[in-house]
């Protein structure tokens, strides 16, 4: 199956529920089908392989992806965050392809072969204005790589990620129900166009029935006032964001009693931040999605049962699920294995393997999955005796001191636990005798952190090997736009401040 086989049924079904934009002035599902069938037609005469598109969010967003899967070429979002000689090594990958991007970016873009670059205003005056089109009469498309989207790139240089049609089809129609929204609702999106949960909520909200709104660039101001005007009752967010929304909400008193549900996830979310956001929206249903770019979206969920059971709970092996990303998704199958391939037992840490139809496991040029269907995510964790999964992080990022593998991810959840630690990283840091030190940076409320205490505390309750030997206080890390703490940016700024052994 095709993706835009679902905006397809979604259109027959329910061809004027209104399903891009405003309530006063958006798209009903008619004109979004319609409009896409003639980008398709466009896009067809020009004679490209991929369509790729530089920009921030807005409904040519969602018109370009539909089309591109009816003209039969790859979707390809590019991250304008990145440097413009990182970018156009992107934008020559992509080649030969129609590139439409924002008009105050097209200067960033050098000139490449097999690169027709169109400005975003251009298209938008042709696709978007005026009265609803006739339907294109296309012929059927071949390519069944629907998207190729770039990996982050925190570890290392970016890699094509190949999603086919299949992949997101799959993952779409086993996560949602078909026109299962009502008519009122209506999704806010603010994670940028080239991540997988950009790409994974225009489908669902296609196949779901569910108005699609765009917030450009997020800032928490313009979120809360978009939410309040356009009655959002669904969105997601990064940790970070959802911080900086309480924030704003506690200062304009707003309450935001449209909103249903509100999905987390691209990051590790601090305690404190999601009690209080249970406690200032009672009324809202709190899901925590973790699923990697290769895996078309999300795999596991901790649901809003799940999130109230955890905080409610005095048993602590129940109070800890709060910081796992609950169970996986009934159509895909997990295991933590060791490094010799056998599966883990409950408690016991290795590396995540998923296996399901929506799973890709695939890069361009490059086979990531086994034969037998199993991915290995990269990602260290464990489940416990109920099934919950518990991610530590990336297995690139485990500590190698003396020969000893060290996770990071168990000391960080450590020094969550002192009130003062607002937030935290642990990394190992070349060092002459171990090979690498650990080495911990954290943001602390009061500003005068008890290092002595923390360091006290790790020693005895996990070891010494793992206690820090070194420690840095920061106002904030840094993460990028989706969440993602930039390790190795904070491991190349420390390792010239780090005293060689």
């Amino acid at each position: 199956m095709r993706t835009p086989l679902l905006l397809d049924i979604a259109a027959d079904a329910a061809f004027d529920r209104i399903a891009l934009g405003t309530r006063e002035d958006g798209f009903d599902f008619d004109a979004y089908r319609a409009r896409a069938s003639q980008v398709a037609a466009w896009l067809r005469s020009r004679g490209k392989a991929n369509t790729a598109f530089l920009g921030m969010n807005g409904e040519a967003l969602p018109l370009l992806l539909f089309a591109s899967g009816m003209a039969g070429t790859p979707f390809v979002p590019l991250n304008y965050r990145l440097a413009d000689s990182d970018l156009n090594k992107l934008v020559a990958r992509s080649a030969p392809a129609v590139l439409i991007a924002d008009d105050d970016m097209l200067p960033r873009i050098a000139p490449a072969e097999g690169i027709e670059l169109i400005a975003r205003s251009d298209f938008e005056a042709e696709f978007l204005a005026g009265a609803t089109p006739e339907r294109a009469d296309l012929p059927e498309a071949e390519t069944d790589i629907a998207v190729l989207l770039f990996t982050s790139g925190t570890t290392g240089d970016p890699k094509a990620a190949v999603l086919r049609h299949a992949n997101l089809t799959s993952y779409v129609m086993q996560t949602v129900e078909f026109l299962g929204a009502d008519e009122g609702e209506a999704a806010l999106v603010s994670v940028p166009p080239y991540h997988i949960a950009g790409i994974s909520a225009i489908l669902t909200a296609a196949y779901g029935g569910r108005r699609i709104v765009y917030l450009p660039a997020f800032t928490a101001e313009d979120w809360v006032t978009t939410a309040a005007r356009e009655a959002i009752t669904h969105a997601m967010v990064v940790p970070t964001m959802l911080d900086r929304i309480l924030d704003v909400m506690a200062e304009t008193g707003e309450t935001l009693p449209a909103l249903r549900a509100l999905s987390y996830g691209g990051g590790k979310m601090p305690e404190p931040v999601i009690a209080r956001a249970l406690a200032m929206l009672p009324h809202v249903d709190f899901v925590n999605a973790y699923g990697l770019t290769e895996t078309s979206s999300t795999i596991a969920l901790l649901g809003a049962e799940d999130h109230r059971a955890a905080f409610a709970s005095d048993d602590p092996l129940i109070r800890r699920r709060i910081a796992s990303v609950g169970q996986p998704l009934p159509s895909v199958e997990l295991e933590i294995r060791r490094e010799d391939g056998s599966c883990c037992a409950p408690g016991e840490h290795g590396e995540i393997h998923v296996r399901g139809e929506q799973v890709s496991g695939e890069y361009l040029h490059k086979k990531a999955i086994a034969d037998d269907g199993w991915f290995a995510t990269n990602d260290a964790g464990w489940l416990d005796e109920g099934g919950y999964l518990f991610v530590e992080g990336r297995l690139d990022d485990v500590i190698v001191r003396g020969g000893e593998n060290i996770s990071p991810g168990e000391i960080e959840d450590m020094l969550r636990t002192f009130d003062d630690i607002a937030d935290c990283a642990v990394l190992g840091i070349p060092c002459e005798k171990w090979g690498e030190k650990v080495v911990a940076v954290i943001v602390s409320r009061s500003g005068h952190p008890d290092i002595e205490a923390m360091g006290q505390t790790i020693r005895a309750q996990l070891r010494s090997t793992k206690t820090p030997e070194q420690w840095f206080v920061r106002g904030a890390l840094p993460y990028n736009e989706t969440g993602k703490l930039l390790r190795r940016v904070l491991k190349a700024e420390l390792a010239e401040a780090v005293c060689a052994d």
